[in-house]
Order: structure tokens, then C-alpha cells, then sequence
């Protein structure tokens, strides 16, 4: 099936007669259209969740027994996506909690990438030789029930200081072996344009930075946040990468698209990194659609990355298995460039590790027996 981008849902297809749930039905375009509105109205108890959607036991429950732990914020713009009557919508499953998260696993680990273990200082993380994780707010528009950050994200005694921000810059700069920073969080584009602008127009002015990334998921729930005055001020200091993180068709919306549109046609190469997610998209199909949508939407299928051992989120873990038998479903099925690397982010600190099918079905000295997409086999002989 081809996809006309002109066919993409928007919050306006699914609400046609006020354009959005009856709870905002008298909110000016304007204000609706503003991050910072959006920012200010998300939901963040069930008082508010009730008006958009029909809770379940579960949700309610699952929300009173975790909010002191881990708070709930869904924009509205996020927040209309979800199917108000079914509770295993996606979209409404990455943002509504569910009792899944009150259960701690054995393996699961408060921080499980060991990212506070590889800080040389305050809010860097320096794993690999050329490139380094830069942490400059906790805050998220929307707290992901899957977040593998609960420890940091949306705690504010977890908030990157100004002495924090300019101890971290001090490090990149004395640092030269790293040439790529990752900027994150939180999510760093919470952070106003005034001070992203400090932070890239810092490390623009390092000869030894060649390049850095923002890794945000503001264009999947607050596609309102890539204003023209933000991209105006992206584009002074490109190469700026972006990495973002839509992990379902659903989220493909109008909104989005013009959103990706605004930082394409200013020069930033925008990546995905899926999240691979049970009962949101451990389906081949679901992420060949997504991939779809996102090649459209000149957004590259970059990562799928396997669950986290995050703690209270075993609920979304799949098997191994499942990863790699999506590869199998596109690699071959579809054009290259709709089929992104498989990877476990190795628990303690390992790394990326690739996952992928195997198609070497035996080696003789220099003669190699493969097989194809379809299972055809060919050999290929040495030099």
C-alpha cells in the first residue's frame, strides 16, 4: 500500500466538528498551537485524564499506586491521538500507566545503561572514544511509561544547573578526541531556544566538535514545539542532527509531518530510533507502515532498539527473537532503506550490539553458501 502524505491523520480528522476532544474544544487555535500552552495543559492526574479518555480500573489504579514514583504528563495535542475507549491503543498505552509498572523484575536495574557510571563529570557520559551523551534538563513534554530515564526524567533534583551546563561544556572542550555530542535529556528541546542556542553556539565554536545531535520526541508528541523562530536558529550551526523516536503509524500525523518538513528543509538528517514495544509494535507489519510513513516524512529508520531492563517496564519487554524475525520481514520485502539496525543497548554499559537473521548457511575454505530474503541459495566464491 502506497501512502499519500495528504492522507495522514490529523488531530482534525479524528475530532472533525471542533478539531480536538470536547475537553478543548473552546481553545483558540492559537493557544493550541503553542508548545508552551501545550506544555502548560498537559494531563497529569485522573481528574484530567477523564475528560479525554474512559479510564479503567487498572489505569486508575496503576496511576494512584505510581505517580509519586514517576509522573504523568501527556500534551494535548498526544493525549487526542489515543482511542478514548479502547485501553490497548498504542498511543494511549506509551502514555496512560498501567499495573505493569509496579512490578520490579529480578534483572531489571535502576540504571541500566550504567550511564552515571561512565560520567567523568556531572551530566556527560563519555563511552565511546569520539562521542559523548550530554544531559541538559529533566524534563520531557510527555513521560513515556517505557522511559529507561524514570531515575532522572521529570525529577527536579535531577535538573541540569547552570554550573552543571558549563561544567559539562568544559569537559567537551578539553576533550579533544570527542567529535560528535549527543544532546538529550529529559528531552533537550524543553529547554527554551535561548538556551539551546547557548549550548550549540558553545559547541560550534569547538574546532574539534564537527558535529552533534539533539535526540528529542518532541516531534512525535509536541510537534508544536518546531517553530520557524526554532528552526531559523538550528540552522545557523549545522551540521545539527536529529534523533527521534516515533514507535507507531498513529503518531504519523499532519502535525508531524510539517514538523519534520520545517527541520528538513533547513538541512537537519532526521533518524528514528523505535523502541521495540509489546502490544505496540511487535508486529512486522506495524513497523513496515511506520517506516513507510517516516521515509515521506524524510525521517530515516535508524534503531530499533530491544526494551530496556529498565525498572517497571518488563511489561513491554518482547523476546529477542522478535526483533530479529521483524528484520527478517523487511530486510529484502521492502527498500533498504525501510529496514533499520536491530539493537540491544547491552545492560552495564556494553553498548549497541547488532542483532541480525542469519543468512550464511555454511562456509567450505573460500566458498560461501548464502541465502537470499526468500530462501534461495547462492554461492559466492573468494579470490
Amino acid at each position: 500500500m502506497a501512502y499519500d502524505i495528504r492522507t495522514i491523520n490529523t488531530v482534525r480528522d479524528r475530532y472533525p466538528e471542533g478539531g480536538r476532544p470536547e475537553v478543548w474544544k473552546d481553545t483558540s487555535q492559537k493557544d493550541w498551537d503553542s508548545w508552551i500552552w501545550q506544555q502548560q495543559k498537559r494531563i497529569k492526574n485522573m481528574e484530567q485524564l477523564e475528560k479525554v479518555i474512559h479510564v479503567t480500573d487498572d489505569e486508575r489504579s496503576a496511576f494512584q499506586n505510581s505517580h509519586e514514583m514517576f509522573n504523568m504528563g501527556i500534551t494535548p495535542y498526544y493525549a487526542a491521538l489515543m482511542d478514548k475507549d479502547d485501553p490497548n491503543c498504542p498511543i494511549r498505552l506509551q502514555s496512560v500507566p498501567k499495573g505493569g509498572e509496579l512490578v520490579i523484575a529480578p534483572e531489571d536495574m535502576e540504571d541500566p545503561l550504567a550511564e552515571e557510571r561512565d560520567m567523568p563529570v556531572p551530566g556527560i557520559t563519555h563511552r565511546y572514544p569520539d562521542r559523548v551523551l550530554f544531559y541538559t534538563t529533566h524534563n520531557c513534554a510527555m513521560y513515556c511509561r517505557h522511559c529507561t530515564r524514570k531515575r532522572k526524567v521529570a525529577d527536579p533534583d535531577s535538573a541540569a544547573s547552570t554550573n552543571q551546563l558549563e561544567e559539562s561544556l568544559a569537559y567537551i572542550e578539553r576533550t579533544k578526541s570527542i567529535r560528535d555530542v549527543i544532546i538529550s535529556g529529559g528531552d533537550p528541546l524543553s529547554n527554551s531556544d535561548d538556551r539551546l542556542e547557548y549550548i550549540l553556539s558553545r559547541l560550534r565554536a569547538m574546532n574539534h566538535i564537527e558535529v552533534f545531535r539533539l535526540g528529542s520526541r518532541n516531534l512525535v508528541t509536541l510537534p508544536q514545539r518546531i517553530t520557524d523562530d526554532f528552526v531559523k536558529m538550528v540552522k545557523k550551526y549545522q551540521p545539527v542532527y536529529i534523533h527521534t523516536h516515533f514507535n507507531h503509524p498513529k503518531e504519523c500525523t499532519r502535525e508531524a509531518f510539517d514538523a519534520c518538513a520545517r527541520l528538513a528543509d533547513v538541512g537537519c538528517p532526521i533518524n528514528n530510533q523505535m523502541v521495540l514495544l509489546k502490544g505496540v509494535n511487535d508486529d512486522a507489519k506495524i513497523v513496515k507502515e511506520l517506516n513507510h510513513k517516516l521515509l515521506m516524512m524524510r525521517v530515516r529508520p535508524y534503531y530499533i532498539f530491544q526494551c530496556d531492563m529498565s525498572q517497571g517496564i518488563s511489561h513491554f519487554r518482547t523476546p529477542v527473537e522478535k526483533g530479529i524475525e521483524i528484520i527478517e520481514k523487511l530486510r529484502g520485502w521492502t527498500s533498504g532503506m525501510a529496514v533499520p539496525h536491530f539493537v540491544i543497548d547491552a545492560p552495564g554499559g556494553g553498548g549497541k550490539i547488532p542483532l541480525i537473521p542469519n543468512y550464511v548457511i555454511r562456509r567450505d575454505g573460500k566458498k560461501w553458501l548464502l541465502r537470499n530474503y526468500k530462501g534461495g541459495q547462492y554461492v559466492y566464491n573468494e579470490p
